[in-house]
């Protein structure tokens, strides 16, 4: 009774959410740059990326859970506090546009790919763009603003991490300070991130069934990404991650085409 329950998947699909929940527990751990937004574009190479998104966002709680104990006594509450209000704004427009399109799988895919391109485009800039912040203390407004952004990116693909970067680096936080900053911002606004969810229909009973079987895999993530914080460079690692999540996203945006003139159909 309890199998009938779980979504018939094809194998495929196993293998990368194995992938993808490992990942984001590394994220969620501090280690990585962000790497965790890799799950949801992968994942939607094989099934809907309303499915994808509502499978990660219960384990993306069970992540935070894990990586909240670890560092629940440092994190910068202004920022914490700014973010969050900007968040609820940008998590209202994210639900709009998810249920908007939620019957076109082809916008979504587009839109999806679009937004990992973004981020990896912005890994590439970072140094340039953090740069030009440096040096200053970002006005309160701001905070309100970045979190306005985040909040939208979180609700289509689980990828706040850029906005909420520019915002905080600047102050030039430890790194503890500034991990537990984001580990908190994010672990709250995946929990209102639930309410448009539950409300549009994207999670249902058989999301939670698979997350059931991939759970443990997150804490297996957050405890190598607490590992690898203290002993291991995060560049080679980011790089690979990144070359996979543009491939990803040309297949998402490309769809059938990509397939089409890699066979010469």
């Amino acid at each position: 009774m309890v199998l009938e329950l779980i979504p018939d998947y094809p194998l495929s699909f196993w293998m990368l959410a194995a992938i993808s929940v490992v990942f984001v527990g590394i994220a969620k751990a501090g280690f990585g740059g962000g790497i965790g937004i890799l799950a949801t574009p992968l994942m939607a190479l094989v099934i809907p990326v309303t499915d994808a998104a509502a499978i990660l966002l219960p384990l993306l709680i069970v992540c935070d859970i894990f990586a909240v104990l670890h560092y629940r006594r440092r994190f910068h509450k202004r920022s914490v506090k700014l973010l969050l209000i900007g968040s609820v704004g940008g998590i209202a427009i994210g639900a709009f546009f998810f249920g908007y399109f939620s019957g076109n799988e082809r916008v979504l895919q587009v839109g999806l790919g679009a937004l990992a391109l973004v981020f990896v485009l912005f890994q590439a800039t970072r140094g340039l763009i953090l740069g030009m912040l440096e040096g200053r203390r970002p006005h309160g407004i701001e905070g309100i603003a970045l979190g306005v952004i985040s909040g939208f990116t979180s609700t289509l693909a689980h990828a706040g991490g850029p906005p909420v970067t520019i915002y905080l680096l600047p102050q030039k936080l430890e790194r503890d300070h500034f991990v537990a900053t984001t580990v908190i911002f994010f672990a709250a606004i995946n929990q209102i991130k639930l309410i448009p969810y539950v409300g549009l229909g994207i999670l249902g009973v058989e999301h939670f069934m698979t997350v059931l079987c991939l759970a443990p895999l997150s804490y297996v993530g957050v405890k190598l990404g607490i590992y690898f914080n203290t002993r291991f460079s995060e560049v080679w690692f980011n790089r690979v991650v990144y070359g996979v999540l543009t491939l990803t996203a040309v297949q998402l945006i490309l769809g059938n085409s990509l397939v089409r003139l890699l066979v010469g159909g």
